[in-house]
């Protein structure tokens, strides 16, 4: 039986979707938690299908410890039947050359059945991967569903152009689809992420190969489950599961994926571009990792907002967010007060159960993870910073992977902790003396994905949002950005886009057609 059988919701479509937790109710929620999940296949050519050596791998859930199910582990061979099975979809036109208006239907069509699923999606994710509930529903079916509604209104917009030539030649610039398109996922928000990825890319007519986190691919396989069922034609859209090193090498490798689109970590990024390079030079689009300054200027129009966006900005989700405020920069003037701030929001926040609407952080995706998360911790204890609060794992006695609030003062530019991205609820703080100071500070790692600024002074805001090399600069606020905005990582945190309509130019290659009159 494949996963989408057992998790068809029970309530009716009309029934509002309790975005955010308002109005869920704990009983909605643990009448589904404990329901079992059968062992989930890949999906190929609009089928559930075995993994060729039928091998498979434990999918653990952080929240106890406990084995969910079993996921299917991909060989090369598995890898390269779903590319095959794209690349036929793609060339029959079934997809690539149906009609506009009807590709917009299909894609609205998936936002509905996201919208009709989201709370056993939601709930289905945070078994997977530990986030908190209120956020799931937000991030994941509410985000993805949006995404696909943003992009299904693309469909029938892209046009090509006629260019400004002699009047005795007919200059076209046609806008075609890349072919088949490989996106490789995070484990944190696989539906958002994955729909950023998935639905520009349907959007403009390719077909995709899609291999999810080991340790988040449920709801992916679902997503697949609920694309056929709103139409989409078989082999448009595929699901290949297991390691990163086996099933994700094997599909940056293959020589008939045209594109490839990845979100993680910088370490796997570079590796991407070599097997980019070693087999038919594929473009890669990279959104990588993030050591974001969240800047907080004593003019700071309401330092209280500030204060609690700043705790918000790091501690939600336990810090697994790219774009994580995880360098607090506080002007002099102001720092004692805002690290007792940011102390004392932090230790208002429960950390716990995810599926338990009383906490506000979940636990951290995996084992593996929290581990990394106190290696950094040591290490910056280990040169000098100052532990403020947290720093210890908790609950451990629940089987799950769950970390207590941290923050360090007196965080300096050359530590680990400052310059090294931690993926963890850890928080550097920094004073600065300066406008030009900060500038300097905020600028000094390798990432460049998302910054913020507390400021009362326009002219300010505006000289920081020029001055900061990151591709999102939030101002008097942190997150937030909707899909019409890019995330565009510099430097060190990626390449293209995610998101708006540039992502669209990620999917699509132009051909010029010369015409002599």
């Amino acid at each position: 039986m494949v996963i989408g059988d057992r998790w068809r919701p029970d309530r009716p479509a009309a029934v509002p979707v309790p975005w955010g937790g308002q109005g869920l109710k704990q009983s909605d929620i643990d009448a589904i938690r404990h329901r079992p999940i059968p062992d989930p296949l890949l999906w190929i050519d609009g089928q559930p299908a075995p993994a060729i050596g039928r091998a498979v791998i434990p999918s653990v859930s952080p929240i106890d410890g406990r084995r969910l199910t079993h996921l299917a582990a991909a060989t090369a061979d598995d890898v390269d039947a779903a590319v095959t099975a794209a690349r036929e979809s793609f060339e029959s036109g079934r997809w690539s050359r149906m009609a506009p208006a009807r590709r917009k239907a299909i894609l609205h069509r998936i936002a509905d059945l996201l919208e009709r699923d989201a709370f056993d999606l939601a709930v289905l994710g945070v078994r997977d991967n530990g986030t908190e509930i209120g956020m799931a529903l937000r991030a994941e079916p509410g985000s993805a569903a949006g995404t696909f509604r943003y992009y299904a209104e693309c469909v029938d917009k892209i046009a090509g152009e006629i260019a400004p030539t002699d009047p005795a030649v007919l200059g076209l610039v046609h806008r075609e689809p890349a072919g088949v398109i490989g996106a490789i996922l995070p484990w944190n928000f696989p539906l958002m992420i994955g729909a950023w990825k998935i639905a520009p890319a349907l959007a403009t007519g390719n077909s995709v190969v899609v291999k999810p986190a080991a340790i988040a691919s449920l709801t992916v396989l679902r997503l697949a489950e609920l694309c056929r069922e709103a139409g989409l034609p078989d082999g448009v859209l595929n699901v290949v599961t297991g390691s990163g090193s086996v099933a994700g090498e094997a599909l940056a490798r293959h020589m008939d994926v045209d594109v490839l689109t990845f979100t993680g970590s910088g370490t796997t990024g570079r590796a991407l571009l070599r097997a980019s390079a070693d087999s038919n030079g594929k473009p890669v689009w990279l959104e990588l990792g993030g050591k974001s300054p969240n800047i907080i200027f004593a003019d700071a129009p309401d330092l209280d907002l500030a204060i609690n966006a700043a705790a918000g900005a790091i501690f939600r989700n336990a810090g697994q967010v790219c774009i994580a405020g995880s360098r607090l920069l506080v002007e002099a003037g102001i720092h004692d007060r805002v690290l007792t701030g940011v102390t004392e929001a932090a230790a208002a926040m429960t950390t716990g159960d995810p599926l338990d609407l009383k906490n506000d952080i979940g636990a951290v995706a995996s084992e593996t993870q929290l581990e990394s998360i106190l290696r950094h911790v040591r290490t910056a204890r280990d040169q000098g910073a100052e532990l403020v609060a947290g720093g210890r794992r908790i609950l451990e006695a629940s089987g799950g992977t769950y970390m207590q609030p941290t923050i360090f003062s007196g965080v300096a530019p050359d530590m680990a902790l400052f310059r090294e991205e931690v993926f963890g609820p850890v928080l550097a703080v920094t004073p600065f003396e300066t406008e030009e100071e900060a500038i300097s500070i905020a600028n000094s790692t390798e990432y460049g994905l998302a910054a913020g600024v507390w400021t009362g002074d326009l002219g300010r805001a505006h000289r920081m949002v020029r001055a900061i090399d990151s591709g999102v600069v939030f101002v008097n606020t942190y997150g937030g950005a909707d899909i019409t905005m890019p995330l565009a990582g510099h430097r060190q945190s990626g390449s293209g886009a995610d998101k708006s309509l540039h992502a669209l130019d990620k999917f699509t290659r132009l051909k010029s057609a010369w015409i002599r009159l």
